[in-house]
């Protein structure tokens, strides 16, 4: 049996599984620029997707449960795969050989703009609200004042890359709008179904472009690699698949704000860094962003507050 049994869901949870997914995801720049520095994208974003996919099928496995056999279903997942994992993956992984992780997350936390845009402009599928609309401007400009404008200078130096991680962008905002068609399964099916697509796809590009079998990878990229597969891929998927349905794909989009104020807050706990006052509005304006994007437009009885 595959079909979800999750009771309703608790807005608060859910708020804090989207906090959670933000900084997993977050995570996941500084391993892929870590692990890209000794392992060619290709190579690594294989691997990444074939640890997480497999590591997702053992836990359904140790679970009784099993993977959907319908083809129907796996079209889908190899649809979800390609948009979602095998070309925003490569891109970012790609576009690190020469942006540096901070640019990338910036350019990446762009997700819910495309997000929001193909919903007004195509999908039509969650309700287009004011209240959304100030969510998009508010995150923008509160990244916009924590990072500094001055981050912002590199962009333009390495055009394509940037211009690949925007794709990527894009990308991941077609795949949010698209995994609501899982809606019934249990979340770790779509997840690990598109990750070993993923992995079908790219290993055998790996073979005859990387030739993995010649690489000599650093202890630090292997590491920054497990990193990435178990907690930033594997587990970030189990709870992304599930937020699509209990907050819809606009509002979990909206998580891609919450990145740069996690990473900045870690920094500021544990490195000792310190924010200027400007920061600290801009803190204001993507938590004021986010739960503009993320609380329910429908009655309070669909989610319950307890």
């Amino acid at each position: 049996m595959t079909t979800s049994t999750l009771p309703a869901p608790s807005l608060a949870k859910e708020i804090a599984l989207l906090a959670v997914l933000a900084t997993l995801w977050g995570a996941s720049y500084t391993f892929i620029k870590i692990g890209v520095e000794t392992i060619p994208p290709v190579t690594f974003i294989a691997a990444r997707t074939l640890i997480a996919g497999g590591l997702l099928l053992a836990i359904i496995k140790l679970r009784g449960l099993s993977l959907p056999r319908g083809p129907a279903i796996w079209k889908r997942f190899l649809i979800q795969a390609c948009i979602n994992s095998v070309v925003p993956f490569t891109l970012i992984a790609w576009a690190e050989l020469t942006v540096n992780a901070g640019l990338a997350t910036i350019l990446n936390s762009t997700t819910p703009i495309f997000a929001f845009l193909l919903t007004v402009l195509i999908t039509r599928h969650e309700a287009v609200t004011a209240r959304k609309l100030f969510g998009v401007v508010a995150g923008v400009i509160g990244i916009s004042l924590i990072i500094g404008l001055e981050a912002f200078h590199g962009v333009g130096k390495e055009v394509l890359a940037q211009l690949a991680i925007v794709a990527a962008t894009i990308s991941y905002a077609a795949a949010a709008i698209f995994g609501r068609g899982f809606k019934g399964l249990d979340p770790m099916m779509p997840a690990a179904g598109s990750l070993l697509c993923g992995a079908v796809l790219l290993i055998p590009v790996s073979l005859v472009v990387d030739q993995p079998w010649t690489i000599v990878p650093s202890t630090h990229s292997i590491l920054a690699l497990l990193g990435l597969s178990i907690f930033s891929t594997a587990l970030a998927f189990v709870i992304y698949f599930r937020l699509i349905h209990t907050l819809g794909s606009v509002s979990t989009t909206s998580q891609a704000y919450l990145r740069v104020p996690i990473g900045v807050g870690i920094g500021v706990l544990f490195l000792g860094e310190s924010l200027n006052p400007t920061a600290w509005i801009g803190l204001v304006c993507v938590i004021a962003g986010v739960a503009a994007m993320t609380l329910p437009t429908r009655r309070r009885a669909a989610i319950t507050a307890g």
